[in-house]
Order: C-alpha cells, then structure tokens, then sequence
C-alpha cells in the first residue's frame, strides 16, 4: 500500500504474548549468548507453572533462571555448550547436556518437532528488515524453516550477512531495551605472551584466522601486529579481531572467500565491538554450518587454527572441555577447524596450553589423560601443540615422533617422569 511503512503495517506484541505461541511438549531453540531474548524468557519463565513438556534448547546461557536449576517441571533446559551460568546447573542434575560439534547443532535442531525459535534482533529497518544482530549461529539456518518469534532490542546492532528477516516472516515481534552482556578480554600473563609469539611468528602475511576464546588466544592477536592483509573467517568474532580490523592488519584482500569480509557466526565482547559491527559491511555473520564446514574452511589457502586446550596426552588427544570426568563447557567448534585447517593448502591448526598446572605441581601434557577426561580434537586432527617451551609438530608423525616432541615442550620438572611413563606405555621405543 502507497505511503504505509512495513513496520505500520505489522505492529509489534505485547511480550506476554509470547506464551500463546508455546503448545504442550514445544521445543523452542533460543541463539547462544546475547542472542537471548531478555524480555521474551522473562515472560516464559513467569508462565513456567502453566507449561507442560517444554524444552529450550540454548548453547553457551548467559542469564540465570529458576528453570535452568530444574525448578520448574515444565519447562526444561537441554544445554549444547555449557556456560559458567549453567555448568553448575548440569553438575546438579537441573538441565540436560548434549554433545556436539557446532558445525551440526543446526541440523541437530531442524529434526525437533515443529520448533519454536525466540530471539532477540535489531529494531526494524524502514524496509521492515531486522537483523539477527551478534547471532547468526545456528538460528540463522533456520529462517524459513521454523517458526519465528523475536523481541527487537534497540541496543542490538545491525549486522550484515545472512541474519536477515522480514517482518512478515515472523510468528510475532515485540520491542525491548535490554543492555548486551560484556565479556571482557583477559589480560595475558607472561607466559601467555610467550605461547602467543610463538604462535605468531608462524603465521605467513595473508593467512586467514580462526581464534578461540580465552587469555593466550588473546595473546596471538597481541603479538600479530606488524602482520599484514590477514583474514578473519571464525566462530566467535572478539576485541581481539577487532582491534586487527581496526589497526589494517585484518583486510581480507588475500581470501579466496569472502573476499575484502570478516566472517563470523557470532560476537562476544565489550561494547565496543557491538557498536564496531552496528552498520559496519566488512563484518559478515552467517549461519555456523557454513562458518565451521570443513570444505569451506578447507578451501580457503593459509587457514589458521588456534584453540585452547585443557590437556593433552603423549598421542596428541586434547580434552578441552572437561575437568577429569566434570563436564566444563562442550566441544563448540575446535574440532570442526583442527580438521578443517589441516585439509587447507598451506594450513595450520594450532592448540595452544600452559605446560603445567599454575602451581607447577601437576603437568598438563601427560601420558595418558585424567581419568573420565573427554577427547574433544581427536589425535588424528591436531597439528602443532604449543606451550611456553616450543612447538610441538604432530600430524603424520608417528606415536614415538608426538610422544618426543611433546615431552619436549613439557614443563622440565616433568619431563622424566613423562618419559619414564611413555616407555612403559610403548610410546617410545
């Protein structure tokens, strides 16, 4: 109609709302982190006691609720990634956990039963467009397949990439004003910063990066500065990445795909980085089956790999997501890139540990892992193990090959115990 906005023609919902669009038994899928709709699970949660058989399905929780803890019989949290919120709500039996690569949680969650995805958004364009805003993750592969409700928060950035929908797509829409959560960047110590130099010095002009979270991944991009025409294709985009976009040394000009873009799934940082990718065209979000699919990654010459790890074992298997037999986190998407950047031309996958335990006591390259540890990068997908004390070059060497050139960059009070170990498990010879 001539002279009629979109955003006049579908008017928004009161939040409350929301609960006439959830049925008995609903599986309703909620994005990671700030993806979360504030608003909408608040009026969820206070209609908790009226719902029956409801499950969300969420990675990576930033909000506590009552029915995280299993307060509420009918409503359920199934975790895909377990978050300082919810660790302790899984150890306590409150929430379920599921086990998977990030690359296949969207077609985990496309089999559900008539799902229900809640989100937050941008506030809509005047062509009636939002935008998914710090999440495509794995909802952006939903639109169109699932039904949408969404609450607009003025505070959420618009971002490019393939977390657009109209407003005539969705099940429904509210407004909010919500203040995105900020997660700071940890501040590298000394060793950090000798692991993130030794990393860096391998890493070629041109080459494009995938960076995990946490204080020595930080410490690679610290130590990237004089680097120059790198690329960004990774899960999470931080301040870190920003900072390189920023100073010229991310421009994407050597890509293969996705050329002159920074690529991402999803941001996490401060506020900073939201109001950096509000409007900003060279920052891409598209859905993580295409962010963290092995072909793509593959394809891209010179990828770069970098995760952290909490332990590895003399084969090169790295547990990075628990603590002995206690569930930490989840795999995310470490696996996806190991085995990507290994079949890239010219790749590398880096993990990246202190050599020992923060008192010294207990190393963590071991011979074999803590009893009930879980293999999050199997040994046959690592490439190069870095701690403080060098470079370790695993793939295609053989068992005797990894054992030597782990134990070699062990902390040295531990070395002869790990050599002694590894002779009597045949990993030497």
């Amino acid at each position: 109609m001539v002279g009629v906005s979109p955003v006049d023609e579908y008017q928004p919902h009161a939040p409350g709302d929301v609960v006439d669009h959830v049925r008995p038994g609903q599986n309703i899928i909620v994005p990671l982190a700030n993806g979360e709709p504030v608003g909408l699970m608040d009026e969820l949660t206070a209609a908790a006691d009226r719902l029956r058989g409801v499950r969300v399905h969420q990675m990576h929780t930033l909000h506590d609720r009552p029915y995280l803890w299993g307060h509420t019989p009918g409503l359920r949290h199934v975790a895909y990634f377990l978050s300082p919120v919810t660790r302790q709500c899984f150890a306590m039996g409150g929430c379920d956990f599921v086990a998977a690569d990030f690359s296949e949680i969207p077609r985990l969650l496309s089999r559900l039963d008539d799902p229900l995805v809640l989100a937050a958004a941008s506030m809509p364009d005047r062509h009636g467009y939002i935008s998914l805003g710090t999440n495509a993750d794995y909802v952006a592969s939903l639109i169109g397949r699932c039904r949408f409700f969404v609450e607009c928060n003025d505070r959420m950035p618009r971002t490019a990439g393939r977390g657009q929908m109209h407003l005539s797509q969705l099940d429904g829409w509210t407004v909010g004003s919500h203040e995105l959560v900020e997660v700071r960047p940890r501040t590298p110590t000394a060793i950090d910063r000798t692991i993130g130099e030794l990393v860096a010095e391998r890493i070629e002009n041109g080459s494009t990066l995938q960076v995990g979270i946490g204080a020595i991944p930080n410490a690679v991009m610290g130590a990237l500065g004089d680097h120059r025409n790198l690329g960004a294709h990774t899960e999470l985009l931080g301040d870190g990445l920003m900072a390189l976009i920023e100073s010229g040394v991310i421009t994407g000009v050597e890509k293969v795909i996705n050329r002159n873009t920074a690529v991402a799934t999803f941001a996490l940082g401060t506020r900073r980085l939201y109001d950096f990718i509000d409007e900003n065209l060279a920052v891409e979000f598209w859905p993580v089956d295409y962010v963290n699919d092995l072909a793509v990654i593959g394809s891209e010459p010179g990828f770069v790999s970098i995760n952290a790890a909490l332990e590895i074992d003399l084969l090169g298997q790295c547990a990075s997501e628990s603590k002995g037999s206690v569930l930490y986190s989840g795999s995310g998407g470490q696996a996806d890139f190991a085995r990507g950047a290994i079949r890239s031309e010219g790749g590398q996958g880096f993990v990246v540990l202190h050599a020992a335990s923060s008192d010294g006591s207990r190393s963590r390259i071991s011979a074999q892992l803590s009893p009930g540890a879980v293999v999050t990068t199997s040994k046959n997908s690592v490439d190069k193990v870095v701690t403080e004390f060098g470079v370790a070059e695993l793939h295609g060497r053989t068992v005797s090959e990894r054992a030597a050139a782990l134990i070699a960059i062990a902390h040295p009070a531990h070395r002869d115990e790990l050599e002694r170990q590894a002779r009597s498990l045949g990993r030497l010879r």
